[in-house]
């Protein structure tokens, strides 16, 4: 098997050497999403606003890769600060719905561009 990576103009372009998501087999993993829009401009509005903005992002990202929502298998949120936890989790349910994949949330020091959420995820996709 190779890995095949995975890019759309319907997410923000990579900011550094990496791919918005690679696949392997069936298994797609997304690179870690901040809020920026497909234009590469920081989402403003807040942490509910950036964690929609990342949501989007990754939406694209699962449909050029051949997967959606209810596929993922892991989700690993980076939160800068654990305070803003239930915003982010109430969106984090409306984007998997009755779907619950395996989840790691964590608060770091810092994210790129000061970002206060960033999500990757693990997906099983039909496409090989």
């Amino acid at each position: 098997m190779t890995i095949e990576r995975i890019a759309t103009g319907q997410a923000p372009a990579a900011i550094g050497p990496y791919s918005q998501a690679v696949r392997f087999g069936r298994l797609l993993f997304t690179s870690g999403q901040i809020a920026l829009t497909p234009a590469g401009d920081f989402a403003q509005g807040g942490i509910e606003a950036e964690t929609r903005q990342v949501f989007a992002n990754l939406q694209a990202i699962l449909e050029a890769g051949g997967a959606a929502p209810g596929d993922v298998i892991k989700a690993t949120v980076f939160l800068k600060d654990m305070d803003d936890f239930a915003r982010v989790n109430a969106l984090y349910a409306e984007f998997f719905g009755e779907h619950k994949p395996a989840r790691s949330t964590v608060q770091v020091a810092a994210l790129p561009r000061g970002a206060r959420v960033e999500i990757e995820l693990i997906a099983s996709c039909s496409a090989e």
